[in-house]
């Protein structure tokens, strides 16, 4: 088995280039019906997508009515989408790759609650800039640690086979980012479990 591992880490250094989140200011002003919406965020996270070159949309029709009907974003108003839809669909297209529908729900139902229509206050739009105005910073530092991992690794496994020794290179720095992956994911769950006890607790309080 025979792995370039220079061509890989420009490869990974180069996807860290073609990653790009919607801005704020790229989202229409007006509200949109489902195929405008599909096809807007399509042509804006393409570019970050496993294959840019796939045919198929990565928020399709079916993926919005569920999130409406499970209430993970609210209804559509006669069939239209407004900003706010698109914000929480953007967020719901990020979170569902690495969690369950039912705590994207818990995380982002304290948006939905306080911050959706918010008539010229604090609204999901600042929410949402907040987040991914950072991002950048955010790739940075990720691309170092990738790039760390990527380094430790090329130098292990020099007693294995030689023809075994590029593969099991490559397993080791999958597994250095896949450790990374489960023990974040495992934090991020440990949150969105406090913001649902939280929740309960206060409803609780609130019948009482």
């Amino acid at each position: 088995m025979i792995i370039d591992t220079d061509d890989l880490l420009n490869s990974i250094k180069e996807s860290f280039k073609n990653i790009k989140h919607v801005k704020s200011e790229e989202i229409p002003d007006i509200d949109l019906y489902m195929d405008q919406v599909t096809t807007f965020l399509d042509e804006k996270l393409k570019s970050s997508a496993r294959n840019p070159k796939a045919e198929e949309k990565l928020v399709t029709k079916t993926m919005i009515n569920n999130y409406a009907k499970t209430d993970v974003i609210p209804a559509p108003i006669r069939k239209k989408y407004s900003r706010d839809h698109i914000f929480l669909i953007i967020f719901v297209y990020y979170y569902k790759n690495f969690l369950q529908i039912n705590d994207v729900k818990t995380l982002l139902d304290p948006i939905r609650e306080n911050f959706l229509d918010a008539g010229g206050e604090f609204g999901i739009e600042d929410v949402y800039k907040e987040v991914f105005d950072n991002l950048e910073a955010s790739f940075s530092k990720i691309e170092a640690d990738v790039t760390k991992d990527y380094e430790e690794a090329m130098k292990s496994f020099e007693d294995a086979p030689k023809d075994m020794q590029e593969y099991l290179k490559l397993f080791n720095l999958i597994s250095k980012i896949s450790t990374d992956i489960y023990v974040k994911k495992l934090l991020v769950e440990k949150m969105i479990d406090s913001i649902k006890e939280h929740r309960t607790d206060s409803m609780k309080e609130s019948e009482e």
